[in-house]
Parts: structure tokens; C-alpha cells; sequence
């Protein structure tokens, strides 16, 4: 009986590793961890863009002002000497705002990157159809039971000529 008990749970145990094989070998699975792995590399690039790119850019332009540090202040800080024993409660709308100015950059910067990849897919689509077109087209082979039918005609009228 114990035996018996034993033997089910290895059985058990063998499908659901099975399984699991199964599951992870499927194509979606490992399609998915791959679009992750390039999506935390692309995500790399994408912030470089904006944070070393636009933002230097953008600062020039609005005179370095850093919206980050923006806030309504609800209630100041209680300080005793250096120690603050309540922190300051206050609305920090500075940093959505810069946080709203990081997504549309770095959606901007997203388009534009895709945009240079469709136009340069899209070229390589035109050339390869343009070759194709250009190519000299062959003529698929004729049908082997036609040959045969052909010959077989032929043959029939030089003896009939004979």
C-alpha cells in the first residue's frame, strides 16, 4: 500500500515536470522572454536618448529649470537642532510634471526610432520586389505526364507518315 502511495507521487511528479517541459519548450514562452531581454536592452537605449540627448537639449532651452524640485508645501518640517522629527508633507507636482515631460520624450523617441526602422524595412521590401521584377522569369517545367503524352504523339504521327 505504501509502495502504491510512493509510485503515484513519482508518477506525479514526472507529469508536472512533463508538463512544465512542455510548457516552457512552447514557442510563445520563449518568444516572450526574448522580447523581454530586448525590450530591458532597447529600454537601455531609449533612456540614454532622452536622459543624455533631449534633456541637455530641452534644459538649454528652458533655462536648466529642473520641474522636479516643484511643490506646495502642507506642512512644514518639525526640527529639533538637526534632527527632523516629523518630515515635511507636501505635493510634489514638480515631479509629475517632469515625469509627464520623460514619457512624452521618450515616446517621441520611441516613433522615431520605429519610423526609421519601417522606412528602412519598407525600403528593403521596394528593392527586393524591384529585383524580383527585374529578374529574368523562367518558365516552370512542364508537366512529366504531358512530355510523355507529347512524345507518345509524336511518335504515333511519324508512323502514321511512314
Amino acid at each position: 500500500m505504501a509502495g502504491s502511495r510512493s509510485e503515484k507521487r513519482k508518477k506525479k511528479k514526472l507529469t508536472i515536470i512533463g508538463e512544465f517541459k512542455a510548457f516552457i519548450s512552447r514557442g510563445n514562452v520563449l518568444d516572450m522572454a526574448v522580447g523581454l531581454i530586448i525590450g530591458s536592452a532597447f529600454t537601455a537605449i531609449v533612456n540614454s536618448l532622452v536622459g543624455d540627448i533631449f534633456m541637455p537639449l530641452l534644459g538649454m532651452v528652458t533655462g536648466e529649470v529642473d520641474f522636479s524640485e516643484l511643490k506646495i508645501i502642507l506642512k512644514e518640517a518639525v526640527k529639533e537642532g538637526a534632527e527632523i522629527i516629523e518630515p515635511e508633507v507636501s505635493i510634489n507636482y514638480g515631479s509629475f510634471i517632469q515625469y509627464i515631460i520623460n514619457f512624452l520624450l521618450i515616446a517621441i523617441s520611441v516613433f522615431l526610432l520605429i519610423k526609421a526602422i519601417n522606412t528602412v524595412r519598407s525600403r528593403a521590401e521596394k528593392l527586393k520586389k524591384k529585383e524580383e521584377e527585374e529578374a529574368p522569369k523562367e518558365e516552370p517545367a512542364p508537366d512529366p505526364q504531358l512530355v510523355l503524352l507529347t512524345e507518345i504523339r509524336d511518335l504515333l504521327k511519324e508512323k502514321e507518315d511512314k
